[in-house]
């Protein structure tokens, strides 16, 4: 229902009415010009030591991450993500973890020695 792990997902829009969890390493395949939008009821949650892998020339600055779980975004230990994510909630970033994105939340964005890089415009 809502778990990615090892897919490859196409550029789109899609929508989740549960959690999205990354458990193993997922693609997002497409060119520099393609979009993928996430919409999230849930929260998400990445495993440690995973990885969201943009192939194709996908961009991490075309990646939109809405969450609307009652906890937010948790991204865990050693991971690696990518995309905007404009979350209701608060987004934890673990330990370890890297982020080539934004990270946008109503309450709070906690992060545990992390690098976080601004996709080129």
């Amino acid at each position: 229902a809502g778990d990615i792990s090892g897919q490859t997902l196409e550029p789109g829009l899609y929508k989740w009415g549960t959690d999205v969890l990354i458990n193993t390493d997922v693609t997002l395949a497409g060119g520099a010009n393609d979009i993928w939008i996430f919409q999230v009821s849930g929260d998400v949650i990445q495993a440690a030591n995973t990885e969201v892998i943009l192939s194709g020339g996908a961009l991490a600055k075309n990646i939109f991450w809405q969450v609307a779980g009652s906890t937010g975004v948790a991204l865990n230990t050693n991971a690696s993500f990518a995309g905007i994510v404009l979350a209701i909630k608060g987004i934890t970033v673990n330990t370890g973890t890297t982020v080539n994105g934004r990270l946008f939340s109503q309450t709070a964005v906690t992060l545990k020695m992390n690098t976080i890089t601004q996709p080129a415009q």
